[in-house]
């Protein structure tokens, strides 16, 4: 199997309600895939189904051995938790230099490591998170919207890290995001999802037309400081 993933008439029925329907494509290593589509159009879930956390029909085919890290859209609950980012790696069962390592790679210092995760900035614990996603060295990473209730500032820094990890280490990502700027920017492939597959391709395909009725009005990509 030369594809890292392969997507063959994927099928998502909860509740009755069908979610996702028909969906088919294929990623190879380095690939990164933004998702993209309105609010309910089944983005977290093909994230969830594709780590086989959902019961599905079709075909869901990894690479063998392949290593999957998935990073959520938010983890508000934690923050009220009375724990250190030490601590919270701790819960992965890793070395405290692995732990050095993974906050370094995200641009954290060795001082993080004692501060209560009630005490970081909404984009140190995204940095976090990220950090916490690669101690396990995976080869896959699974991100939903990493940007959500961030500043400005922050959404820079993320996405300039995410550009950076996925050349360091040769990552293959699949991202889901509203952010059109960024789709241009870091992404290889794009599947436009609106509980069926809207369009699928490069970025330089996208047709603001073909946005503009996925998402149900005018489209405009602005460009980001990093470009």
């Amino acid at each position: 199997m030369d594809n890292v993933l392969e997507v063959e008439n994927l099928k998502v029925e909860l509740g009755g309600e069908i979610i996702l329907d028909n969906l088919s494509f294929k990623m190879k290593e380095g690939d990164i895939l933004a998702i993209l589509g309105p609010n309910g159009a089944g983005k977290t879930v093909l994230l969830k189904t594709l780590l086989n956390t959902l019961p599905f029909s079709g075909k869901i085919e990894w690479k063998a051995g392949v290593k999957k890290s998935y990073v959520p859209q938010r983890l508000p609950f934690i923050k009220d938790v009375p724990m250190s980012v030490m601590e919270f790696f701790k819960l992965k069962n890793i070395s405290d230099n692995t732990i050095k390592e993974s906050l370094l790679s995200v641009g954290l210092g060795e001082g993080t490591m004692v501060k209560n995760i009630g005490d970081l900035s909404s984009g140190q614990f995204q940095r976090v998170l990220i950090g916490w996603s690669l101690a396990s060295n995976p080869q896959v990473l699974l991100f939903d919207e990493p940007t959500t209730g961030i500043d400005i500032g922050g959404q820079e820094s993320v996405y300039s890290l995410l550009e950076k990890l996925s050349k360091e280490r040769n990552l293959t990502i699949l991202l889901v995001t509203h952010d059109l700027a960024i789709v241009h920017k870091l992404a290889t492939k794009c599947l436009c999802l609106n509980k069926k597959i809207f369009c699928y391709g490069s970025p330089k395909e996208l047709d603001v037309g073909q946005l503009s009725q996925l998402y149900g009005g005018e489209v405009k990509i602005f460009k980001h400081s990093h470009d």
